[in-house]
């Protein structure tokens, strides 16, 4: 997203959220040039103070926000909150639906009260048998089938980061625009939910769906059934991972004459890519020990300029070396509370 797009530029928010989900939603918006002033409590967001792989949500999901701390215990707090949101024109909260209605918040009494007030909730579930359940990113992963389905059989596991709760927060500040679109053209102000496991539902919809035609369950994708000739890791001769795909013809045939594999190229059990698909059994361990010939640095410069989809395996920090991320304007710095800057390394 580049910093001269600022469609939402003199619309102010007030959010008030933790963790990720609702943190992650204001972010956007801010993103897209809206004032955000993020409200907290007289402790500051619990965020702040975690530790290890906590450390990184905060600064993370809050660069771009103003900050205030109002006590919504007292009278004085709660006449400030109304201050703002009289000014406001989005409000996004992600607490329980029963501590907003205790302090007077719930959604219905603010559009009463703002007509044109928008209210994103972000919540873990859609209104319906679950809506009062807490919910996390890990337990919707469980509950959609998301961990079922990164793990192997019988290993559920979560997936790598905190995606489903960024994923809710990007919807919820997809459905604040559509708001914004619709308030201009009827003048109201309007109440949105977005659910954390509706959210996780959509992202396993092509495995339901699946389902739904074919009447049999996807396997875990570490033990999916592949679609494509060349769709695997494998290891250069100086033992560096990388993965490589070849998913059309062209690829195939590309990639076996950088490999040097004539001899599979015209093998005639191999002339169409279902044919290359079903003969994957015994095609990769001879793509592999031809990989493992090439070093790692030779295979990237061979790749490239034709087209084969490849990546180097690497960990999140490793990102920081990275040249297309260091390119000017690829990464943002952030000043963190106690005055540090996060920066590229």
């Amino acid at each position: 997203m580049t910093t001269e797009l600022q469609p939402l530029a003199g619309l102010r928010v007030v959010e008030m959220t933790h963790m990720i989900m609702g943190p992650s939603c204001g972010m956007f918006l801010s993103l897209l040039g809206a004032e955000v002033i993020k409200v907290e409590p007289p402790e500051g967001d619990k965020t702040r103070a975690l530790t290890g792989m906590g450390r990184g949500f905060y600064p993370t999901f809050n660069r771009g926000k103003k900050s205030i701390t109002l006590d919504l215990k007292s009278e004085a707090g709660q006449a400030a909150l109304h201050q703002l949101l009289a000014g406001a024109d989005v409000f996004v909260e992600n607490f329980r639906d029963q501590s907003l209605a205790r302090m007077g918040l719930a959604p219905e009494e603010l559009r009463a009260r703002y007509p044109r007030l928008i209210v994103s909730s972000l919540k873990g579930f859609l209104k319906g048998p679950y809506e009062n359940r807490t919910a996390m990113d890990e337990v919707v992963q469980m509950m959609t089938g998301m961990a079922h389905m990164t793990g192997p059989t019988g290993r559920p596991l979560r997936i790598g980061s905190s995606a489903n709760d960024i994923m809710g927060g990007l919807f919820g500040a997809f459905g604040v625009l559509a708001a914004l679109l619709q308030r201009d053209r009827d003048g109201g102000g309007h109440v949105l939910r977005t659910g954390l496991f509706e959210n996780c539902l959509f992202l396993v919809a092509q495995h339901m769906v699946q389902f739904d035609i074919e009447g049999r369950e996807a396997p875990p994708m570490p033990e999916r059934e592949f679609s494509w000739p060349v769709y695997d890791i494998f290891q250069s001769a100086d033992e560096r991972q990388i993965f490589i795909g070849a998913v059309t013809e062209g690829q195939w045939a590309t990639l076996c004459q950088i490999l040097d594999l004539g001899a599979l190229q015209a093998d005639p059990r191999l002339q169409s890519r279902m044919d290359q698909i079903n003969a994957r059994d015994w095609t990769l361990p001879i793509v592999a020990e031809a990989v493992r010939r090439h070093s790692f640095a030779d295979l990237i410069a061979a790749f490239e300029p034709v087209g084969i989809p490849f990546a180097p395996i690497h960990r999140p920090a490793e990102m920081y070396q990275d040249p297309h991320v260091n390119r000017p304007g690829g990464l943002f710095t952030s000043q963190l509370p106690e005055g540090a800057a996060t920066a590229p390394r």
